[in-house]
C-alpha cells in the first residue's frame, strides 16, 4: 500500500523537515519535493539550499525548485511524477492547477488550530495574544487561504515560560505524527473531512513585520512580555536605550509602579536590573541585545554598559 501510493511533499522551511523524514522513516513513497530556489546568504553572498532541500536530497528524493508555479514548463514536470497526493508544509500559496492536479487531493498542515489563527505567521501571535493552548491541524487546500475541510487536529498547552522558539519546536515536531496519521487514514480512504465552524475564527495571524516587533510602553506589562515571548528568539522585539536599538529576548512582570516615573522611563541599580514604567506594571529585562554586541543577561549586560 505504502509504495503504490505516490505522493509529492512540498515546503521549504526548518519546520518542514521532520514531516518530510517522517514519512520517508514510514515507508511513504515520496516521489519528488517541490522546494524554494536557492538563495544568497552571508557576507559572500554564497548561493544556500532550504532546509527541505537538504532533507531531500540526503534521501536521494527529486528536487524541483520552482520560480513560477504556473509555468507550463513545471506543470509538465509536475504531472510526469503522477502523484496520488500532494503534502504542502510551509510552502507559499499554490495555484489551483497545482493543489488540483492529484486525484486524492492536497493537503496543508497548518500550525494553530483552524480556522483561529489564520495566515502566516500563527505561532507568534498566538503566544503574542497570550494564549494557552494551540496545536496542529491538516486540511484539504481550496481557494481560500487557510479554509479548507478539515481532517485531524492535535493541541498542545502554551505554558507561561515557552517562547517562541519552545511552541516552534513543539508544533514542529507534532506536526511530523500528524502529517503521517493523515497519510495512514487517506490512503485507507478512512478521512471524514469537517467543514471549518467560521464562529471560531477570532484570530488573525498576518506576517510579522519590523512595526509588530516595536515595544510600545504605554501598553500593559503582560502585554510587552507576551510581545517579547512571541517574537523571542527571531525577530525579537526591540526598543531604544539611550538611542541604541536594543533587542529585548526575556523579560518578566512586577506588580505595580516605579516611583515617579512616566510611561517607557526605566531605572537600573547598574548591577542586578532594569526595569521599565509602562501602562500597567512593571516590566523586568532579563535577556537582551544591543545593535552589534552579543546577547547577555541582564547582569553581564550591565557590568559592561554604564547606563
Amino acid at each position: 500500500m505504502k509504495k503504490d501510493l505516490r505522493i509529492i511533499y512540498m515546503g521549504t522551511p526548518e519546520f518542514a523537515v521532520p514531516s518530510l523524514t517522517s514519512l520517508v522513516k514510514n515507508g511513504w513513497n515520496v516521489v519528488a519535493v517541490i522546494t524554494a530556489p536557492d538563495k544568497p546568504k552571508g557576507r559572500g553572498q554564497k548561493m544556500v539550499p532550504s532546509a527541505v532541500k537538504d532533507a531531500a536530497l540526503s534521501h536521494n528524493i527529486p528536487v524541483l525548485q520552482p520560480t513560477n508555479l504556473k509555468s507550463p514548463e513545471f506543470l509538465e514536470e509536475l504531472k510526469s511524477f503522477h502523484a496520488d497526493l500532494q503534502i504542502v508544509v510551509a510552502f507559499r500559496m499554490l495555484p489551483v492547477v497545482v493543489w488540483d492536479m492529484p486525484p486524492l487531493g492536497t493537503f496543508n498542515l497548518h500550525a494553530s488550530l483552524l480556522p483561529d489563527y489564520r495566515g502566516a505567521a500563527p505561532i507568534n501571535w498566538a503566544i503574542i495574544n497570550g494564549e494557552k493552548e494551540t496545536g496542529v491541524t491538516t486540511f484539504f487546500l481550496k481557494h481560500e487561504i487557510d479554509t479548507g475541510s478539515i481532517i485531524f487536529q492535535e493541541k498542545v498547552p502554551i505554558l507561561p515560560e515557552e517562547n517562541l522558539g519552545d511552541v516552534y519546536l513543539k508544533l514542529m515536531n507534532l506536526g511530523s505524527q500528524l502529517v503521517v496519521k493523515t497519510v495512514e487514514a487517506i490512503a485507507e480512504n478512512n478521512v471524514n473531512p469537517k467543514v471549518q465552524d467560521e464562529s471560531k475564527a477570532k484570530h488573525h495571524a498576518p506576517k510579522i513585520f519590523k512595526e509588530t516587533c516595536e515595544i510600545n510602553w504605554g501598553n500593559a506589562a503582560i502585554d510587552i512580555h507576551n510581545l517579547v515571548r512571541g517574537l523571542s528568539p527571531f525577530p525579537a522585539a526591540f526598543t531604544s536605550i539611550q538611542g541604541q536599538n536594543c533587542k529585548i529576548y526575556k523579560t518578566s512582570i512586577e506588580p505595580g509602579n516605579l516611583p515617579g516615573s512616566m510611561v517607557g522611563e526605566y531605572k537600573t541599580d547598574g548591577k542586578n536590573h532594569l526595569k521599565f514604567q509602562t501602562g500597567n506594571g512593571i516590566l523586568c529585562i532579563e535577556e537582551l541585545q544591543l545593535a552589534g554586541k552579543k546577547r547577555m543577561g541582564i547582569q553581564d549586560f550591565l557590568r559592561g554598559n554604564s547606563i
